[in-house]
C-alpha cells in the first residue's frame, strides 16, 4: 500500500476544467450494483432489497462515476457490488455517494461515489485488483 492521498471528487467534463483528479481512471468496463434499500431483518424473507444496477467505464482505487436512472443522495453510505470484467467474484464494497446532478444528454444522472475503506468488505483486494489492472494496461 503506498502513501498516495486517493481523492474523488465532483469534476467537470468540460475539457477547459482540467482534470484535477489525482489518480490515474480505468477505462475497463465494470457492472455496479448498489443497494439502496435493505430487506428487513428477521421478515421471514417476506422483504426484498432495492438495488440500483448500472455499468461504468470510469473508475479508480477510491471513486466510481455512474449513468443511473434516479437521483442517489449526496452523503448517503451504500454498499455496492463492482463486477470488473476479468474478474469473476463481485467486490463487496462501501461507498458514499459524493455529488449527484442531471445529466442532459442521456436523461438519467451522473453520480460520483467515493469507496470507503471498510471492515468486512473487499476494499483492500479491490485496491490490489485496480493497481493490476493499472499495471498491465
Amino acid at each position: 500500500m503506498s502513501d498516495v492521498d486517493y481523492n474523488f471528487g465532483n469534476y467537470d467534463d468540460s475539457p477547459e476544467s482540467g482534470d484535477n483528479r489525482s489518480e490515474y481512471r480505468l477505462t475497463a468496463s465494470a457492472k455496479v450494483t448498489i443497494e439502496l434499500e435493505s430487506a428487513v431483518p428477521d421478515d421471514a424473507g417476506d422483504s426484498a432489497s432495492r438495488t440500483l444496477v448500472s455499468r461504468t467505464s470510469d473508475l479508480s482505487a477510491r471513486g466510481i462515476r455512474l449513468l443511473t436512472s434516479e437521483p442517489l443522495t449526496t452523503g448517503a453510505i451504500l454498499p455496492a457490488w463492482v463486477n470488473l470484467e476479468e474478474i469473476s467474484e463481485p467486490f463487496r464494497l462501501m461507498v458514499e455517494v459524493v455529488w449527484c446532478r442531471p445529466a442532459e444528454e442521456s436523461g438519467g444522472w451522473l453520480v460520483g461515489l467515493q469507496i470507503l475503506e471498510s471492515d468486512d468488505t473487499a476494499f483492500l483486494e479491490w485496491v490490489e485488483a485496480v493497481a493490476r489492472a493499472m499495471s498491465e494496461g
